[in-house]
């Protein structure tokens, strides 16, 4: 709940029960089977703290092989890494375990750490969709982004040849 008003502008609308803990706890030991998502948590340390969260939804296969990717963290985990390394992590597991092709993900264009986050996570800019989802009861326009598995992983952390 402590971070409901932070999440709210970049969200659909969500019941108060989804920013409780034990929602969240719940909402990943579910998802983790099925087919068409992953969804992880975000965890500090020794794992005891959860500080965000970050899903592959929509996983298609042949002949897309694709994911979106979504993310956020709690205001007072905001710009320390946790979603740049988050959104690598979730990347490495799509293009290895799960074998896809192409991860792609929308941002609103004020949200600039997000876009900074995709940047950060070698994501490049597809273009503008109009009024692609309903954001806060709008119908917000969102950037487009991606990576797919040719780019991956991006060459300053690929390490020597």
């Amino acid at each position: 709940m402590r971070d409901r008003a932070f999440l709210d502008r970049w969200e659909p609308t969500r019941r108060d029960t989804f920013f409780t803990l034990e929602v969240q706890q719940r909402g990943l030991a579910k998802r983790r089977e099925a087919e068409d998502l992953v969804d992880f948590g975000i965890l500090l340390d020794a794992g005891d703290e959860l500080v965000g969260r970050i899903q592959l939804t929509g996983i298609s296969r042949a002949p897309f092989e694709n994911a979106h990717v979504g993310f956020f963290v709690s205001e007072r985990h905001n710009g320390r890494g946790y979603a740049t390394e988050a959104v690598r992590q979730a990347v490495d597991a799509a293009f290895g375990e799960l074998a896809l092709h192409r991860v792609q993900a929308a941002v609103i264009p004020r949200n600039v750490a997000s876009i900074r986050v995709l940047e950060k996570a070698a994501f490049r800019e597809e273009g503008l969709a109009l009024r692609y989802l309903q954001i806060a009861g709008v119908w917000e326009d969102h950037k487009l982004y991606a990576v797919t598995a040719e780019e991956w992983p991006p060459k300053a952390e690929a390490g020597p040849q």
